[in-house]
């Protein structure tokens, strides 16, 4: 059971930045570790129109399921259970939701469990380098035959966290392209493959 206050940054990158980042940055291959995003929301949307997302993250050694919500323009409240391998795969084959924090907020914001749908899977492939004070995070995303790249910057506070984050784009040359959730991206490319 865990509710936290996560303040991020995120622009899309090129392959050919990407590659040049995890040069800069000494990142030899293997080190990215590889993490599972299954997503999830009602037939009709209700996540999506109060700008959250639901997802379960399996890691090399845990399971999350987290519900993401959105406060600000850069900070989210995630509200996350841990779960066995046993509980996620339940809750992927669609017989039981047991995910009880989760679930209680879910509830208080007027969202019926029962109505959950699994709509897909996005892999990363994720670096992290502590930097200035925050987390640099480096994703290499694949998801309905596509592939993206992005750079995230984690911080303690918004508006150092802004500025940290500019700096850095400014530093490396990195032009400013907008990054949207990693959930909107998949729920954009699975609108497109159904068209």
């Amino acid at each position: 059971m865990n509710h936290e206050i996560e303040i991020e940054f995120k622009n899309m990158l090129s392959k050919t930045k990407y590659d040049e980042l995890l040069t800069i940055f000494d990142i030899q291959e293997g080190e990215a570790v590889r993490q599972e995003n299954h997503y999830f929301d009602t037939a009709d949307f209700q996540l999506k129109a109060i700008d959250s997302g639901l997802r379960i993250r399996i890691l090399p050694n845990k399971i999350e399921c987290t519900l993401k919500e959105k406060a600000t323009e850069h900070t989210y409240i995630e509200t996350t259970d841990i779960l066995t391998e046993e509980e996620a795969s339940r809750i992927l084959q669609g017989s039981t939701f047991t995910a009880p924090t989760v679930i209680a907020r879910l509830q208080e914001r007027g969202i019926a469990f029962e109505q959950l749908i699994l709509f897909g899977t996005l892999a990363t492939e994720r670096v992290e380098i502590p930097y200035k004070g925050g987390l640099l995070v480096l994703d290499h995303s694949f998801y309905l035959q596509r592939e993206d790249y992005e750079v995230e910057y984690e911080a303690q506070d918004e508006t150092v966290g802004r500025t940290v984050f500019q700096q850095f784009l400014t530093n490396y040359n990195i032009p400013i392209a907008h990054a949207d959730k990693k959930i909107a991206r998949f729920a954009a490319a699975l609108a497109d493959k159904n068209n």
